[in-house]
């Protein structure tokens, strides 16, 4: 039995650059509403034909309640809302799925590959997991990792798949639109959407066995805030220390204590 895990975002799907546009409180947020969904449709499409026979969807952005559940195959399974556990974006992942796929992911903060980079939330200038910018890509992956579930597949700007096959190069990608500044360059999403479709399907009839995300031995943790008072009540939490004025510092040898630390410090 396959079992194939999906998270899925918003920032990252083809043609998104504002904003407003990720909110739903605004006019234009429907659009992205529904070319999300379509995008985690086709990744589910695709799971199926590669031989899925279970597909657990995440909707992992902002209130988690975006992805329209009548829309997906009947097979799909779709966890909506936010359970406050550790896991984050990532929940109901476990050890016993094959395979993760991230669908609409995003460039981390500090990077000109998306109008929309940023890790986690806004209140943050960066997040660096020994001495590198992190992204969402890489906390939720080193998660996967930390359950042995290999990462077969992301879809996103051009920047993190560069960044993805970089820290991977056998995870299968596709870049569903390019960062210029504030503005977005996406071809149709119809042809992306195909692509993500038929690239799923490929990276999951693959070996898996080498699409592990590296998970370091270590793991040295700085948290830079944009107002030093948030820094300041971090830098409480059991471990962290204050090492200026706006940042703070963690180490572990656990991951999952680190995905503790941030579940109340991001």
């Amino acid at each position: 039995m396959m079992k194939v895990y999906i998270s899925a975002d918003i920032e990252g799907v083809n043609g998104i650059c504002s904003w407003q546009e990720t909110d739903a409180a605004h006019p234009r947020y429907q659009e992205f509403k529904e070319q999300m969904t379509e995008e985690v449709r086709r990744a589910c499409v695709g799971a199926k034909a590669a031989g899925a026979d279970a597909v657990f969807v995440k909707d992992a952005h902002d209130s988690a309640l975006n992805i329209i559940s009548h829309k997906l195959p009947e097979y799909a399974v779709l966890h909506r809302g936010w359970e406050g556990s550790v896991c984050s974006m990532m929940a109901g992942l476990d050890s016993s799925f094959d395979a993760v796929v991230f669908v609409g992911y995003h460039s981390p903060s500090q990077s000109d590959g998306n109008s929309l980079s940023h890790t986690m939330n806004t209140r943050i200038n960066y997040v660096k997991i020994n001495g590198e910018v992190a992204s969402e890509f890489l906390i939720n992956g080193l998660y996967a990792s930390y359950l042995n579930v290999p990462v077969a597949f992301l879809s996103g700007d051009l920047r993190l798949t560069e960044i993805a096959k970089k820290t991977n190069p056998h995870i299968e990608v596709v870049a569903t639109k390019e960062g210029r500044g504030g503005a977005a360059v996406s071809r149709h999403p119809n042809v992306t959407n195909k692509e993500i479709e038929e690239k799923v399907k490929a990276s999951l009839q693959k070996d898996l066995s080498q699409n592990i995300v590296p998970l370091p031995r270590r793991f040295d943790i700085e948290i830079q805030y944009r107002r030093p008072v948030d820094a300041l009540d971090a830098s409480f939490f059991p471990g962290c220390k204050l090492i200026s004025s706006d940042t703070i510092s963690f180490q572990s040898d656990d991951y999952y204590q680190v995905l503790v630390m941030f579940k109340f410090n991001l």
